[in-house]
């Protein structure tokens, strides 16, 4: 019987700092979620840290760091601000994201095809000081050969399109959503990148996007944090660690995978 590949989580706090921050305060404690993500069974703590500060604040990543045994990506916009909290901070990972103030979440990925000049040094910097640099991309062949010419090690490929998709029982567009992700992993692999993905997923979509022989980790937020309301964070990271196993045995066999190639 053979051995089925690990895919991690990262649990993204964003969400309870949102709730927080609604009424100001210090309660609920995204730091708190974090401690018992991580004893529940996610691999790692994602938080996002706006130019607005929205949700996540610079203490927040401070406490992560020092209080949470787990690695931490920081999702970060192109700047040199956020730049400076990386390499003060030290995180395990940062995946640069597009950031507008206007927007209420991510709508997008980076164009990291024409974005060389400004990607490049920023990719260079965060390498150099020992930070694995994801990108936050859509599924799309330039967005690929883009990440790769800045020599970012990662990418996180945008599965927000293809969520939509589904959760609107729109099945022929959620189709091709899901092989332009699957068509996207594969060239990201090829070319030596390491695949993440993320945005929108839910307990469905995560087998989807599990069953993905390139996929080695998945961040999700919001669908985890809104069934922890009703069930307990403990109970909705099981679930999710569960939908992530269940596509993770769906996947084809290395045998199959070398007769398709």
């Amino acid at each position: 019987m053979r051995t089925m590949p690990a895919v991690r989580l990262g649990l993204n706090i964003d969400h309870v700092a949102t709730l927080r921050n609604a009424r100001g305060g210090f309660l609920p404690d995204p730091i708190r979620a974090a401690h018992i993500a991580v004893e529940a069974g996610a691999d790692g703590i994602t938080a996002h840290l706006r130019e607005d500060r929205r949700h996540i604040r610079d203490e927040d990543i401070r406490r992560i760091m020092t209080e949470i045994d787990a690695p931490l990506n920081l999702e970060m916009a192109a700047t040199e601000e956020m730049t400076v909290i990386a390499l003060k901070t030290a995180p395990h990972a940062c995946c640069i994201v597009p950031e507008r103030r206007e927007e209420i979440t991510t709508e997008g990925g980076l164009d990291a095809a024409a974005s060389y000049a400004k990607l490049g040094p920023i990719v260079r910097r965060l390498s150099d000081s020992g930070i694995r640099v994801s990108l936050f991309i859509d599924p799309d062949p330039r967005q690929v050969d883009g990440a790769v010419r800045v020599s970012a090690p990662v990418v996180e490929l945008h599965t927000g399109q293809y969520c939509e998709a589904w959760l609107a029982g729109e099945k022929i567009t959620a189709r091709n959503e899901l092989r332009r992700l699957a068509r996207a992993a594969e060239l990201a692999a090829q070319a030596g990148l390491e695949v993440h993905a993320g945005h929108g997923l839910d307990f469905d979509t995560a087998v989807h996007l599990a069953a993905l022989p390139e996929i080695h980790e998945l961040n999700i937020g919001h669908v985890i944090i809104g069934e922890a309301v009703f069930v307990g964070l403990p109970a909705a990271i099981s679930r999710m660690r569960e939908s992530i196993a269940k596509g993770v045995a769906a996947r084809p066999s290395e045998q199959a995978q070398q007769q398709q190639q």
